[in-house]
C-alpha cells in the first residue's frame, strides 16, 4: 500500500487563515500555528512528540520523574530523557502507558531508569531544549550525554526514528520494556532478534490499565553487530552498531494490541520503505488536512495559535486500537475482528462527553461513528458502556455513566453509521447496572452521603445520564422510557437545600450533613468529586427549569449565578482538590463540572453576562505559554470547550442537539461538514462590539439564542451582528 493512499484521506489544505485572507490565502501550513509546548507546563499534562490524528502511536520523550505533572511523560520544567516511548496519554490526571521505550546510547550504560542526581545511574540523558523542535508529526532534540540527534515521526500504528550518531564502535539502540508511565509496572516481557535487522516482542503491564498488552516489531536500516538482553529480567535489549561520524541510523517500530503478527502487518502496510522525509511530510500533511476542517479568520496571531493548538489537542485521542487487519483486543481480553469500522481506545468520557465528543460529531462524523460503535461493542463485552477505557481495560475512573451520555447524544443526532437500536439497548443495559451506587439510588431515590463516598457527584452525573437516555427514548419513539428516565433525571433535587441555596450532602434518613461549608473540598474523599458545593449546585445541564424551581424563580437563580462568579475564590478543607483551578469566584474552568455553567446566563435570558465571562476565560485561561491551560487538558476536553465557544456556541444539555450562543471570537469561521460548509460570521466584531445583537441563519432573521446540530451539519451561513 502506498503511503499517500494511507494518509491522504482528504484533500490537503495548506492555506492558513489570517487577516491577509481578504487579499487571498497565504501559502502557509496550519500546522505553523500549532505550538506543542502550550500546556506542557503548569498542570496541562499534554503530549509532546510525533503522531498523526487519532493514531495508536504517540512517539515522544519520556522523562525520569513519575509524579503527577509527568502524566504525559514530559514537562516543560524538566529536560531529562530516559528514552522515546511509543504510547503516551494526553492531558490526563493519572499516568500510564509509555510502552516500548527506545534510547540511542554510546558506550557502556547502566540498564535502569536512573535518578536525576546521578548521570551514570541509568540510560538517561539531558535533552538540549534550546535546539528542540516539536511540530505536528515531527519531534527532534539533541541528547547531550551521547552527542546524538534524535528525530522521530509516525504513521497511525508505526513510529519512525532517525538518530544521528558520532563515530563510535559502541553505538547502540536500547529497547526498554521495564519502564512505563507513573503508576504502570511491567508484569511480563519478551524480546528476541529475528535475523540481524529485526527484533520483536511484547510488554504486558499493570497500572491504571490493569491488564495491558502491547506487541511490537522493530526494524533497523542496517544490520546490527550484536543483540543482547540486559538488566533486570532481560527487559533491556541492546542492538549494537559501529557508526561513522554523523551517520544516520533509522528504526521503525510497529505496535499492535493483539499480536506480533499484527504489528508486522501494520509495519508492512503503513511503512514499507525507509524515506524519513516522506513519512514526516505525510504526517504533517495529515495534520494539515484535519486542521483545515475549520478555517478561522482573525487578525490576532495568538488567537490563531490558541485555536489550532486546541484543534491539535482535540484530535490526539481517542486513539486507534485495531490493526490494519481489523483485529483488536476487546474489553473481555478476547480478540475480535471489526468489519467496516476501526476500534478506538482512551475514552476519558467523564471529561469528553461535554464538548470533545460533540465537537468530533461535527467535524469527524465517520470517526465519531466508529467511536460510538466501539463503545457499544465494549458494552457487549463487559456488560455496560465504558466509563474510562484504556487499551482494552475498564478503569472505572471518575463518576457516573458518561458513556451513556456520549452514545445517547449520537442517537439523538442521528449520527450516520451507528446501529441506533443496538446503541439504544446499550443505554438501557448500562442504566440497569446496580454497581457504583446504582442499587442505593434505586432504593432511596438518591445516593445517601453516609453510605457512599462522592455520593453527590455520582448521583448528579447519573441524573445527567438519565436525562440523556430520556432524550434518546424520545428520539426512538419510546414514550414510557422517556417518562421513566426524565423523572429519574431529577434525583439531584434531593440534595438541594433551600435554606442555604446549595446542593449539599444528605443522609439516608433525610437529614443534612453538618457542618456545611460551600467552599470546602477534600480531594476524592468527600460528597463531591473534584469540586465543592459552589460548583456542583450548577451541575444540572439537563434540567435548568427544575433548578429554577429549586431556587424559587428565574430572578433568584440569576442572583445565585451572579454570586458564583463574584464570591471569594478561597478553598477550604484539609486537602483541597488540585483540580479546582481556573477560578472566577468559585466557577472553576480548570475542571469539567463547571464547563457549561456560564452558558446558563444565555439560557436564563442574559447572554451579555455570558459573553463577558466567556471572553475572560479566553484571555485568562487559554494562553500561548507552556502553562497556557487552566488545568489538565483531559484528553481534548479543555481544548474542545475553547474551539466550540470561540466559534460562538456550546452544547449545554447533553443529547439535545442544541448549541447555545455565547461569544464568537473570529470575524469568520468555515466548518467542513457533511453537506459542504457551515460559515459563521461575526459582523462589526471588535473589543467593544462583543455582544450578539442580531442573528440571521441562511439569510433569514433568527430569533433563537441557540442553533441545532442539524442546522450546522446541513451547511449554510450563520451571521452574528455584534454591538456594544
Amino acid at each position: 500500500m502506498k503511503l499517500s493512499h494511507l494518509l491522504f484521506c482528504a484533500p490537503l489544505v495548506l492555506a492558513a487563515c489570517s487577516q491577509q485572507d481578504a487579499d487571498g490565502p497565504q501559502a502557509q501550513a496550519l500546522t505553523d500555528y500549532v505550538d506543542l509546548k502550550i500546556g506542557s507546563g503548569g498542570h496541562g499534562h499534554v503530549f509532546v512528540g510525533a503522531n498523526v490524528p487519532f493514531g495508536m502511536v504517540q512517539l515522544g520523550p519520556t522523562s525520569i520523574p513519575q509524579t503527577w505533572d509527568w502524566c504525559s511523560g514530559y514537562h516543560d520544567s524538566d529536560s531529562t530523557v530516559i528514552g522515546f516511548s511509543h504510547t503516551h496519554l494526553e492531558g490526563t490526571g493519572i499516568g500510564d502507558l509509555f510502552d516500548v521505550t527506545v534510547m540511542p546510547v554510546v558506550g557502556d550504560v547502566t540498564y535502569a531508569r536512573g535518578t536525576g542526581e546521578d548521570p551514570a545511574s541509568g540510560l538517561w540523558s539531558y535533552a538540549d531544549r534550546s535546539r528542540e523542535e516539536a511540530r505536528p508529526g515531527y519531534y527532534s532534540v539533541p541528547l547531550t550525554r551521547y552527542g546524538v540527534l534524535a528525530e522521530m515521526t509516525a504513521t497511525p500504528r508505526v513510529g519512525l526514528h532517525r538518530y544521528t550518531f558520532p563515530a563510535s564502535d559502541s553505538s547502540a539502540i536500547v529497547f526498554d520494556l521495564q519502564n512505563g508511565g507513573c503508576w504502570d509496572k511491567t508484569t511480563e516481557t519478551f524480546m528476541e532478534a529475528d535475523g540481524d535487522r529485526r527484533i520483536k516482542g511484547y510488554r504486558y503491564s499493570t497500572g491504571w490499565a490493569k491488564d495491558q498488552k502491547v506487541y511490537f516489531v522493530a526494524e533497523f536500516s542496517k544490520p546490527f553487530d550484536t543483540f543482547t538482553l540486559n538488566g533486570e529480567g532481560g527487559m533491556y535489549g541492546r542492538a549494537s552498531f559501529t557508526t561513522d561520524s554523523a551517520e544516520q541510523l533509522l528504526v521503525k517500530v510497529a505496535l499492535s494490541p493483539v499480536s506480533v503478527e499484527g504489528a508486522q502487518a501494520n509495519l508492512a502496510a503503513e511503512m514499507p520503505g525507509w524515506d524519513f522525509e516522506e513519512v514526516r511530510t505525510a504526517a504533517g500533511d495529515a495534520w494539515n488536512s484535519e486542521l483545515s476542517k475549520i478555517k478561522v479568520t482573525t487578525g490576532n496571531t495568538d488567537d490563531l495559535k490558541k485555536f489550532y493548538t486546541a484543534m491539535f489537542h482535540a484530535m490526539i485521542v481517542p486513539a486507534t486500537f485495531s490493526d490494519v487487519t481489523g483485529e483488536y483486543r476487546g474489553a473481555d481480553g478476547k480478540v475480535y475482528t471489526n468489519k467496516g469500522h476501526d476500534a478506538y481506545t482512551i475514552f476519558s468520557l467523564w471529561d469528553t462527553y461535554r464538548a470533545e465528543m460533540p465537537f468530533l460529531g461535527i467535524i469527524q462524523p465517520k470517526r465519531s461513528a466508529d467511536m460510538i460503535n466501539t463503545m457499544v461493542d465494549i458494552c457487549s463485552q463487559q456488560g455496560r458502556l465504558p466509563v474510562w477505557h484504556l487499551w482494552g481495560n475498564e478503569t472505572d475512573c471518575m463518576v457516573g455513566n458518561p458513556g451513556i451520555i456520549a452514545v445517547a447524544d449520537a442517537i439523538v443526532k442521528g449520527l450516520p453509521g451507528i446501529d441506533r437500536e443496538r446503541a439504544y439497548q446499550a443505554l438501557l443495559t448500562t442504566a440497569a447496572d446496580t454497581a457504583r451506587g446504582g442499587a442505593l439510588r434505586e432504593k432511596y431515590g438518591y445516593i445517601p452521603c453516609d453510605l457512599m463516598n462522592e455520593a453527590i457527584a455520582y448521583d448528579m452525573e447519573y441524573a445527567i445520564a438519565d436525562g440523556a437516555i430520556a432524550q434518546a427514548a424520545k428520539a426512538m419513539g419510546d414514550t414510557a422510557t422517556f417518562r421513566k428516565f426524565n423523572e429519574r433525571s431529577h434525583s439531584y433535587r434531593n440534595y438541594f437545600d433551600p435554606t442555604t441555596g446549595f446542593i449539599r450532602g444528605r443522609f439516608a434518613d433525610g437529614s443534612w450533613r453538618t457542618p456545611f461549608d460551600p467552599n470546602a473540598t477534600t480531594h476524592r474523599m468527600d460528597d463531591y468529586c473534584e469540586g465543592n458545593a459552589w460548583q456542583y449546585t450548577w451541575l444540572v445541564p439537563q434540567d435548568i427549569d427544575g433548578l429554577q424551581e429549586c431556587f424559587g424563580s428565574r430572578e433568584k437563580t440569576i442572583q445565585a449565578l451572579d454570586q458564583l462568579f463574584t464570591t471569594s475564590s478561597e478553598l477550604t478543607g484539609d486537602d483541597a482538590s488540585p483540580d479546582i483551578t481556573g477560578l472566577i469566584g468559585q466557577y472553576a474552568h480548570g475542571n469539567e463540572p463547571s464547563h457549561h455553567t456560564v452558558y446558563f446566563y444565555t439560557m436564563l435570558g442574559q447572554p451579555d453576562k455570558a459573553a463577558d465571562i466567556i471572553r475572560k476565560v479566553y484571555s485568562d485561561f487559554y494562553t500561548v505559554h507552556p502553562d497556557g491551560l487552566a488545568g489538565n487538558e483531559d484528553a481534548g476536553q479543555m481544548s474542545a470547550w475553547y474551539i466550540l465557544s470561540s466559534l460562538g456556541f456550546y452544547q449545554v444539555e447533553p443529547a439535545s442537539g442544541r448549541y447555545w450562543f455565547g461569544a464568537p471570537l473570529y470575524e469568520k469561521a468555515e466548518i467542513e461538514v457533511p453537506a459542504g460548509t457551515f460559515t459563521i460570521k461575526a459582523e462589526n466584531l471588535s473589543p467593544e462590539n462583543k455582544y450578539i445583537r442580531k442573528v440571521t441563519l441562511n439569510g433569514k432573521d433568527y430569533d433563537k439564542m441557540y442553533i441545532m446540530h442539524d442546522d450546522i451539519i446541513n451547511g449554510g451561513e450563520l451571521i452574528f451582528t455584534m454591538g456594544k
